[in-house]
């Protein structure tokens, strides 16, 4: 499920008896704080820290969500969410995540991500970070270099 050449970050989360719902399972909306949380880290960790894509002007809107669920968490599991960069293109970029459970996979995903300014406008990265990015993307996109 991981490709072998991605570049990743895995954090743990234990789950908290607030994240569940009336059946004691994780609800479903929390997979995707994971993945946000993750994404967050992976940008620290390979590249620069959120809060200095912002003094840039810059910021990754969600455009698109995908997340599969395969079997459900529960209160105080301890889960290990994985992300890694699929591809950069001219102002967007898109990750990937896996969120599993003693090596079980309970879910997978991707969000796809718009660069927007302040005023909330689609700004390209530039040349240089985007550069930079496409490095640590699985899939190499060129198209608009």
């Amino acid at each position: 499920m991981i490709p072998e050449d991605a570049t990743t970050i895995t954090m743990q989360h234990r789950v908290g008896f607030h994240e569940t719902d009336a059946m004691g399972i994780v609800h479903h909306s929390n997979y995707l704080k994971y993945c946000e949380n993750a994404r967050v880290v992976w940008l620290e960790t390979h590249d620069k820290s959120y809060p200095d894509w912002i003094d840039l002007g810059l910021h990754f809107a969600v455009t698109k969500v995908d997340l599969d669920y395969k079997q459900p968490a529960k209160f105080d599991d301890v889960l290990d969410v994985t992300v890694w960069l699929e591809w950069v293109r001219g102002a967007s970029l898109a990750m990937a995540y896996a969120i599993c459970r003693e090596g079980t996979l309970l879910c997978s995903g991707r969000t796809e991500h718009a660069s927007i300014n302040d005023d909330g406008n689609v700004r390209r990265l530039p040349k240089e970070d985007r550069q930079r990015l496409v490095q640590r993307a699985v899939t190499e996109y060129t198209r608009g270099d």
